[in-house]
């Protein structure tokens, strides 16, 4: 997810949540696990765990294991830092010949095709198995000179390239875990909480590139429910497959790009840009995903998705939510996750890892109540309205 609002760049992006000084307190108290490294000095901040090695070694330490699944969203490789991380990558990296190894990518790998496919061919050199669903950046124009009508042509190209390089798309079983991709896209009438009216916020077309970078049939539009239900019947076309992994999977992982959930995304009044919410989720995704999970026994049921660069882990009516994004460059660095420490990251070994891994905002509403009806802005986003907007009571 991308604004183009002017920011300094020695600033927090605009689709930040917490500075590190202001992170939950209770994040730097958490005890040691036992897969983690030694205590960091104090202040700094793990977005996500660097609990798990970094993949070459964990090759060797997980030789054992028949199965093991990888995760990772928002690769964005047209930056060079991140095609560099993927190309760092072990090649052949499966369990030492004895099972396969998988990775599923939760979207926005590239902004152009040919990125694309540079990308998805170097991970297929590296996985016994990639599985992708599109990103919102995946479908942008702007770069390919004219090359597709629509960015739905541009999918159909995305798709194709998957099919030649041997990228699953659709459900497949892998040892006795079943993986299913579901399309799907964002609708404004996702956000169901107080918005926040104290500060102006810039609005959606102005804060969202997809509104300019994206090109759709006149049907649809880009933040209304027509694109989104449109992408979600997309899933209808793998239902015989989908029941067949539900009859024959032990555990079950589905994924997506976009949220499911609104409570996967820190609160309005934490957020640099309060309207993010309008411009992320599906209530069909969620609707549909617990349809396929609607069986599944405890700890048996995982969705990962990608989209808003946050980390996240933490489980929700019995099924459990993953975040691992590479993010940008720029955001690695501040956020002090560093991607090559810790991504992709292994949710399954031969089974689901029960241990719920430490992230920033997850940790944080693991422990505390969120509070969709306090729309008083955090100091940190109060402070930023003030400095780069001038306005901290201008109204809507």
């Amino acid at each position: 997810m991308t604004p183009h609002l002017p920011v300094s760049p020695s600033h927090h992006h605009l689709l930040d949540a917490a500075p590190a000084q202001q992170q939950p307190q209770h994040h730097r108290r958490r005890r040691r696990r036992r897969m983690c490294p030694p205590r960091r000095p104090r202040g700094q901040v793990r977005c996500c765990a660097a609990a798990a090695p970094q993949p070459r070694v964990a090759v060797a330490a997980a030789a054992a294991a028949t199965t093991r699944v990888f995760v990772v969203s928002d690769l964005h490789t047209d930056y060079r830092e991140n095609m560099d991380w993927v190309l760092r990558l072990p090649v052949g990296g499966g369990a030492a010949g004895v099972g396969v190894d998988a990775l599923v990518v939760a979207g926005d790998v590239a902004e152009t095709r040919d990125n694309f496919a540079r990308t998805m061919a170097a991970l297929r050199e590296r996985f016994g198995a990639v599985f992708y669903v599109p990103g919102n950046h995946d479908l942008w124009l702007r770069r390919e000179n004219g090359r597709y009508m629509d960015s739905l042509e541009k999918l159909t190209a995305l798709l194709d390239a998957c099919s030649e390089l041997g990228v699953d798309t659709g459900p497949r079983i892998i040892g006795d875990l079943g993986i299913i991709p579901l399309f799907s896209w964002y609708h404004k009438s996702f956000d169901k909480e107080k918005d926040v009216n104290s500060v102006r916020v810039p609005s959606l077309e102005m804060a969202c590139k997809d509104f300019h970078a994206c090109k759709w049939p006149p049907e649809l539009a880009n933040d209304d429910e027509a694109l989104a239900l449109y992408f979600d019947k997309l899933n209808d076309k793998n239902h015989d497959a989908i029941e067949e992994v539900k009859k024959s999977s032990k555990q079950i992982l589905t994924f997506s790009h976009f949220v499911p959930r609104q409570e996967l995304c820190p609160e309005k009044r934490m957020l640099y840009y309060p309207n993010l919410p309008k411009v992320i989720g599906s209530n069909f995704l969620e609707r549909r995903l617990r349809t396929i999970h609607d069986n599944t026994k405890d700890g048996a049921a995982c969705h990962v998705f990608g989209h808003t660069h946050f980390c996240w882990d933490s489980v929700v009516d019995e099924i459990r939510y993953v975040q691992a994004p590479l993010a940008y460059p720029r955001e690695r660095k501040r956020r002090m996750n560093g991607g090559d420490g810790w991504l992709p990251f292994c949710i399954y070994r031969d089974g689901f890892n029960p241990e719920i891994y430490p992230a920033l905002w997850s940790d944080y509403y693991n422990k505390n109540r969120r509070e969709p009806e306090n729309t008083q802005l955090a100091p940190w986003v109060a402070n930023y309205f003030a400095k780069y907007w001038g306005s901290r009571t201008t109204k809507n």
